[in-house]
């Protein structure tokens, strides 16, 4: 068994197709109409074929649980916040830091599915290490072991 990719059921695929591409920069790897996938390795399907397939009529989908993300990685979360600022962005919470010492910032896509975008966790690393903390340090406050921290060093 393998794992292919994540799909997201969305009301206006063109509006998802261009939310993608502007604000995360995902572009089309397969555009079957109807289901298309990205270069991050997940897909959007519309609605009206995703409820086929589950047979249920459209009205009963339902968007907005806040149950589940997609996550990304930035290494430049400062020109990430620059960009979004660009447009019309519904945030689940503006940039923040979490207690291990990496920003980020979570928001909606045009059919309410939660993303977030976090500060690339080699980044983190890099920045405690250029703040003097050792390799241990490092890992003390991030709380993860020290070979993952050197494992983003080297």
């Amino acid at each position: 068994m393998n794992y292919v990719c994540t799909l997201l059921a969305v009301k206006d695929i063109e509006k998802s197709k261009k939310f993608y591409h502007d604000i995360l920069d995902q572009y089309v790897v397969c555009d079957l109409g109807a289901n298309v996938t990205l270069t991050g390795g997940f897909a959007l399907q519309t609605a009206d074929s995703w409820g086929t397939f589950i047979q249920k009529s459209q009205t009963q989908i339902t968007y907005g649980n806040n149950d589940a993300e997609l996550y990304f990685e930035e290494d430049d979360m400062h020109r990430l916040i620059e960009k979004l600022a660009g447009f019309d962005i519904e945030y689940v919470h503006p940039l923040k830091e979490h207690a291990w010492g990496q920003h980020v910032v979570r928001f909606y896509d045009p059919d309410k599915h939660i993303i977030e975008v976090g500060e690339n966790m080699v980044m983190v690393v890099r920045k405690f290490m250029e703040d003097g903390l050792s390799a241990e340090e490092t890992a003390i406050r991030m709380d993860v072991p020290v070979d993952y921290v050197k494992s983003c060093i080297e």
